[in-house]
């Protein structure tokens, strides 16, 4: 097509006069999307890597059968009224169930990436399918990039559980990286000084760096890892390294929070009187079941055990915070790259399921309902308010005041921070 046939066929030239509006379209200040504004200032994120069966623990349906022949799809366990009438949680989750008023499952999470784990993961973390040119950044990192941490002295942003990329700030670089550790008992590695090096010497070790430093290039690789290491001299001592001491705490709290999990649970609680913004807190105990949350095959069998122990950590940590009156400030979440079908495998288990699967959100000063959302009597589909990741992710930017609009730039290319996500706004008062 010619350039004047596309400029007709378009209304660009009319005497100049189209052409005219669109330059004032252009210029015109652009509209501002609404959405909902929540006044939490920390996030809590219990990470259920492996994949949670929604049957088995939120969202329970009609009782199966892993042992007939055929197998009787359904829930493996029985389930138990709670706190908000018609609401029903699995029996094994019966403290979680007395705190209900408190939460909202969203039950009707859904996406229809590869239910594989790696993708699906990345794509809970992120909100963003994997791309082989972009490394997106993490929901923390988002949350740290756009908020810093509520106290300077502490990172915004700290990871119980193994690092990898879907976790790490992608494009947004080191400054919104994370602190991370394995073990509530030692803390984050490399934060305390050796025997022998007092303040002064370590301020005599970081003057010798200076000249060195200056010499690095503004925006490179190298520049990144300065940023990381300065970070890292800055919370270096007993200032900060004093927040993972649990005992400190007492000996019943400590109890009440169970086993290891529960006492990552407990650290997320201190961080964030400390002042850290967002604290993931991954459930990766695989020995307990044999398979963890992954519970194909025989790991079915004492799926029930693992489920009992987010129970009582979920609980404590709930009660705690709001013991501490911190619930409303902090938006607790329990996450999962999926969901699992109600039908079993040959042995006994189940499979991967991405087409509908819950998700919780507690505390957070959230209009909270029990649940959200509808699947049907098999929980393998969404009949009521569908809710994409990027729609979950969008809410809990929402949450913390964050617009869940906003743009990043990855070089000087902007990227929203959401997929499109809206917020689920019956959420919010």
């Amino acid at each position: 097509m010619k350039r004047r046939s596309f400029l007709h066929r378009t209304g660009l030239l009319a005497g100049g006069a189209s052409i005219t509006s669109l330059a004032q379209r252009a210029s015109a200040t652009p509209t501002v999307a609404h959405f909902p504004k929540g006044k939490a200032e920390h996030c809590i994120y219990l990470w259920l890597g492996g994949g949670m069966a929604q049957v088995d623990t939120f969202d329970p349906k009609s009782k199966g059968d892993s042992s007939a022949n055929p197998k009787k799809p359904g829930s493996e366990y029985d389930s138990i009224e709670t706190a908000v009438p018609g609401l029903r949680f699995t029996e094994h989750l019966s403290r979680s169930a007395k705190l209900a008023e408190r939460l909202t499952v969203v039950r009707s999470v859904n996406h229809h990436v590869i239910d594989e784990h790696a993708f699906a993961t990345n794509l809970v973390h992120t909100g963003r399918i994997i791309s082989g040119s972009t490394t997106y950044p993490s929901l923390g990192s988002i949350i740290s990039h756009a908020r810093g941490a509520a106290n300077p002295t502490v990172p915004a942003y700290i990871l119980i559980g193994y690092p990898n990329v879907s976790r790490g700030p992608g494009f947004l670089g080191s400054k919104a990286g994370f602190v991370y550790l394995t073990d509530t008992e030692s803390g984050p590695a490399g934060f305390s000084r050796p025997k022998g090096v007092d303040s002064e010497r370590a301020a005599r070790r970081q003057a010798l760096l200076v000249p060195l430093s200056n010499r690095v290039v503004t925006d490179s690789v190298p520049a990144q890892y300065l940023e990381a290491q300065r970070e890292a001299l800055r919370l270096a001592g007993p200032e900060f390294m004093h927040h993972f001491n649990l005992s400190q705490e007492s000996a019943d709290l400590r109890e009440s929070y169970g086993g290891e999990f529960g006492q990552r649970c407990l650290l997320a609680r201190r961080l964030v009187q400390a002042g850290v913004r967002f604290i993931e807190v991954s459930h990766n105990l695989n020995f307990i079941n044999g398979t963890g949350w992954d519970t194909h095959n025989e790991g079915q069998k004492n799926q029930h055990i693992l489920i009992h122990e987010l129970d009582v950590a979920l609980s404590a940590l709930l009660s705690d915070l709001e013991q501490k009156k911190l619930l409303d400030k902090t938006l607790v979440v329990v996450a999962t790259e999926f969901g699992r079908p109600a039908t079993y495998d040959g042995r006994g288990g189940r499979g991967h399921q991405g087409t509908a699967f819950s998700m919780v959100l507690a505390g957070g000063g959230l209009r909270h309902t029990g649940s959200y959302g509808v699947t049907d009597e098999l929980s393998k589909n969404v009949v009521e308010n569908p809710v994409s990741v990027p729609d979950f992710l969008a809410t809990i930017f929402a949450t913390l005041g964050i617009d869940p609009h906003m743009d990043i730039y990855d070089g000087a290319r902007p990227v929203p921070i959401t997929d499109m996500g809206k917020p689920m706004e019956k959420l919010f008062v």
